[in-house]
C-alpha cells in the first residue's frame, strides 16, 4: 500500500524543492558565518540552526504528505479560531517578542515561532474549504462571497498591527487569488479588488514609517549611509557578482556591510558569490514547483483540492516576488524571506509542510485518474 501511494508522488516537484533546501542550506552558511563568528564566536551558529529547522521540515513535509488533505479542510473552522488567538496572542507584552520595532515573534524554548507565518497557510485552507463548499450560490456576493472576507480582513488588521503590511498583503493577494478562481462574478471581483488595493495604499501612504521606506525604496542613493544603506549595498552586491559570481564564500558585503544577508537580503549573497548562474537555478526551481502546481490544480476534477493547489502555489510565488522585488529594488523591502533558501525557522517549517500538502494533492489526483473508468471500445 505504502509503494503504491509512493508511486504516486510528483517527484519533479520533490526533487526539486529537496534541491532548493540543500541550497538554501549552503548559502546560509557561506552567508552567515562571518556575522555567526562576530556575534556568538560560532561560524556554524546559523547554519547549524538551519540544518535542525530543515530536519524538522523535511518530518513536517512527510507527514503533511502522508495525512490526507481532505481533513484540512473539515479541521479549517479550528484553524481560523487558532489563526486569530495566535495573532492576538503575539501582541500581547509578556507573549509577543519585540524586535526591530515590530512584534511578531512567540518564543518557545530556544525557538523563536513567527505566528504570522503559519496563518499564511491556515487562510488558504480555510479560504480554499469554505469557497469549494460555496461553489453551487457563488455568484450571490452576501451569501456566496462575503462572510469569509470578514475574517480575512479581521487577519489583515492583526498582522498590520504587528506591524507587517507585507505578511499581510502576500495573504491578502493569495486568498484573492483562490476567490479569483472559485468562479467569483467578475463584477464582484473589481469591486472587492479594488477595495482591497484602496486599502493597501491608505496603509502604506498614512503610516509615517511606511512613507519614508516607500521614498527610500524609490531613491535609495539620496541617502546611502540612512534608509537607503540595505538596498545600496545590495545594488553593490549584485553588480559585482557579473556572469559567473566571485566565487562561493567570496563574497565582500556579507562581512558586515549588508544587512539580513542570510534572511531577507540572501539572493544578494547569491548573485554576488554565483552570479547570473546561480540566479538562473533559483528562478528556473521556482518555475518548476509553479509549473507543477498549476499542473495538479488543472488536473484536480474537485473544488477543494483544485483551489487548496492554486492558494499554495502562488502563497509561495508572491513571496518569491515580494523578496526578489525589495533585493533588486524593483518592489518595497517588505521583511519577506526567500522560500526554502533564507534563514528562518518559522518560514522553513511551514513552507515544508506547505510543499508536503501540495504533494499530498498530487498523488491524490493522480490516484483519482488511475482509478477513474477507461471508455471500452467495442471492435466487430
Amino acid at each position: 500500500m505504502l509503494i503504491r501511494h509512493l508511486k504516486k508522488f510528483d517527484y519533479w516537484l520533490i526533487v526539486t524543492i529537496l534541491l532548493l533546501c540543500s541550497f538554501g542550506l549552503l548559502m546560509v552558511y557561506s552567508a552567515s558565518y562571518p556575522i555567526g563568528m562576530i556575534n556568538y564566536h560560532d561560524p556554524n551558529y546559523f547554519f547549524s540552526r538551519q540544518l535542525k529547522w530543515f530536519g524538522l521540515g523535511l518530518v513536517a513535509f512527510v507527514l503533511a504528505a502522508f495525512f490526507p488533505y481532505h481533513a484540512y479542510g473539515k479541521l479549517s473552522p479550528l484553524f481560523v479560531v487558532i489563526s486569530i488567538s495566535l495573532l492576538v496572542a503575539v501582541l500581547i507584552p509578556g507573549i509577543g517578542v519585540e524586535r526591530n520595532n515590530s512584534q511578531r515573534w512567540i518564543q518557545l524554548g530556544s525557538f523563536m515561532f513567527q505566528p504570522s507565518e503559519a496563518v499564511k497557510l491556515l487562510m488558504i485552507i480555510y479560504f480554499a474549504y469554505i469557497y469549494a463548499k460555496k461553489q453551487n450560490y457563488i455568484e450571490h456576493f452576501t451569501k456566496g462571497v462575503l462572510p469569509p472576507l470578514f475574517i480575512l480582513a479581521t487577519v489583515f488588521l492583526l498582522i498590520l498591527k504587528q506591524p507587517d503590511l507585507g505578511t499581510a498583503t502576500s495573504i491578502l493577494v493569495t486568498c484573492g487569488v483562490i476567490l479569483l478562481c472559485s468562479g467569483v462574478r467578475k463584477i464582484h471581483l473589481i469591486l472587492l479588488g479594488s477595495i482591497a488595493i484602496s486599502g493597501i495604499s491608505y496603509f502604506a501612504f498614512t503610516t509615517p514609517y511606511r512613507m519614508k521606506r516607500l521614498l527610500s525604496f524609490r531613491n535609495s542613493f539620496d541617502d546611502p549611509l540612512g534608509d537607503g544603506y540595505q538596498l545600496v549595498n545590495s545594488y553593490l552586491a549584485i553588480a559585482s557578482g557579473g556572469p559567473w559570481g566571485s566565487g562561493l564564500g567570496n563574497s565582500i558585503q556579507k562581512l558586515g556591510y549588508l544587512p539580513e544577508a542570510h534572511t531577507d537580503f540572501i539572493m544578494a549573497i547569491i548573485l554576488e558569490e554565483l552570479g547570473i548562474v546561480g540566479l538562473l537555478f533559483v528562478i528556473v526551481s521556482y518555475f518548476i514547483i509553479m509549473l507543477r502546481g498549476l499542473h495538479i490544480a488543472r488536473n484536480s476534477k474537485d473544488a477543494f483540492p483544485k483551489l487548496l493547489a492554486v492558494g499554495l502555489t502562488f502563497q509561495l510565488m508572491i513571496q518569491v516576488i515580494f523578496n526578489l522585488g525589495a533585493v533588486s529594488g524593483l518592489l518595497p523591502i517588505t521583511g519577506i524571506t526567500l522560500p526554502f533558501i533564507s534563514y528562518g525557522g518559522s518560514s522553513l517549517i511551514i513552507i515544508m509542510i506547505s510543499a508536503g500538502i501540495l504533494v499530498n494533492v498530487s498523488a491524490s489526483v493522480k490516484k483519482k485518474q488511475l482509478s477513474a473508468p477507461k471508455n471500452i471500445k467495442m471492435h466487430s
